[in-house]
């Protein structure tokens, strides 16, 4: 382990040579493979950045016993690319050969020998997850209705093709043929329905090109593919009280758990909040108020900013409001939102007392965007200046931090 740290802290310091090195090579010797790749320059980037986010988590954490779970769910997830078995050695001396590149003189027969055979566990980590799938690469699910609300926001109801299993608060990837072979995850808006049709709460974000294509060209009659259904934030029922905290599109998960608990009603009481940054993102509040009215287990809190204040004071609002709150230390916390906005509530949940293992949420890609600011992906040289936390395939299967 020390010896691939040691390798890798050398690596780290040229890494977009490293990852461009890795492509290139990749598809120079093996060139039908770049189909299977995003065909835009731009998410090639977010798919750069990608790949290194992920090595250098799987480096982190080789001594950890919750990574070997974590790969099999990713070879089990990568088969929606068309990743075969094949490909696992095509991409592992392709690897080998970026690493050298970028090593220099750091590169030894040592060095060699411990990355192959690191290589090696994870591509047979993942391929025994991709080969133990009973579960099809994707499943093909028709758009049936689109409701918009306002230029940025959608929620699309889609009918899967075969039965898509999942509980409420997951999310799954989706992909359209719209924007080709590029993949983003959202939250499932609903709680199992009887039809078995989904809903999809996208908000578009401003350079991103899936989130626009849903949100503003999708029409009902399209296919789109979903990825395995995957995250952790199904309701615990533990006979304790609950709070809720949605914000944006966030609430698409929240919304299925809500739907759920109305459905089985829990024994302790439930708070909701839910932050929005203007009206537009109180689109369901018709659906709230009526649970609010019908379920006296629930009460609910809105926070919005003050007329002609900037939206951040929603979260400011937020703040207040949960320090106005009791009885956090015996609460089970919901959150769901940005990555940002969760960063910043669960410090906030942190300081009145909440236990960290209370505290549940999937940290969930932005639609449309790599981890950059500003609705972009980060470069190499701004993942140095501001290097992002990776988000994972599952969350809860990579050492906490949240």
């Amino acid at each position: 382990m020390r010896i691939l740290k040691s390798s890798f802290a050398v690596v780290e310091r040229r890494a977009e040579h490293a990852v461009k090195f890795f492509y290139s090579h990749l598809f120079w010797h093996n060139p039908a493979l770049r189909d299977l790749f995003p065909p835009a320059a731009e998410d090639m980037e977010c798919q750069r950045d990608r790949l290194f986010a992920a090595l250098t988590h799987v480096v982190a954490h080789l001594d950890d016993e919750r990574l070997r779970p974590y790969l099999r769910d990713l070879g089990r997830d990568h088969r929606k690319y068309r990743v075969g078995p094949e490909h696992y050695a095509v991409v592992g001396s392709s690897l080998l050969a970026a690493l050298a590149e970028t090593s220099g003189a750091a590169w030894t027969p040592r060095v060699e020998k411990a990355w192959a055979e690191a290589y090696q566990v994870v591509a047979d980590a993942m391929l025994a997850g991709a080969l133990a799938s009973q579960d099809p690469p994707w499943w093909e699910a028709e758009v049936v209705r689109t409701l918009r609300y306002g230029e940025d926001i959608a929620v699309l109801t889609l009918r899967p093709h075969l039965p898509f299993p999942y509980v409420p608060g997951q999310y799954t990837s989706v992909c359209s043929e719209r924007v080709p072979r590029v993949w983003r995850t959202y939250s499932l808006g609903n709680a199992p329905r009887p039809d078995g049709t989904v809903d999809l709460h996208v908000s578009r974000i401003e350079g991103g090109r899936l989130s626009t294509a849903l949100v503003r060209e999708t029409l009902p009659g399209e296919v789109l593919r979903l990825g395995a259904a995957a995250g952790r934030l199904a309701f615990r029922r533990e006979d304790r009280p609950a709070s809720l905290i949605a914000a944006g599109t966030g609430w698409a998960p929240v919304r299925a758990l809500l739907e759920e608990l109305a459905e089985h009603p829990p024994d302790q009481d439930v708070r909701l909040f839910v932050v929005a940054r203007d009206g537009a993102y109180l689109y369901d509040r018709p659906l709230i108020d009526t649970y609010a009215a019908s379920c006296r287990w629930l009460a609910v809190t809105y926070l919005t900013p003050a007329p002609g204040q900037h939206r951040n004071q929603a979260t400011d609002r937020l703040a207040t409001a949960l320090s106005h709150r009791g009885r956090w230390a015996d609460q089970d916390v919901y959150l769901s939102g940005p990555p940002q906005f969760m960063d910043e509530t669960a410090e906030v949940l942190a300081g009145l007392g909440v236990r960290p293992d209370r505290l549940f949420h999937d940290r969930v890609p932005l639609p449309g965007t790599g981890s950059g600011r500003g609705g972009r992906p980060l470069g190499f040289r701004e993942w140095f200046l501001h290097r992002p936390a990776p988000h994972w395939h599952d969350p809860e299967a990579r050492a906490p931090r949240e």
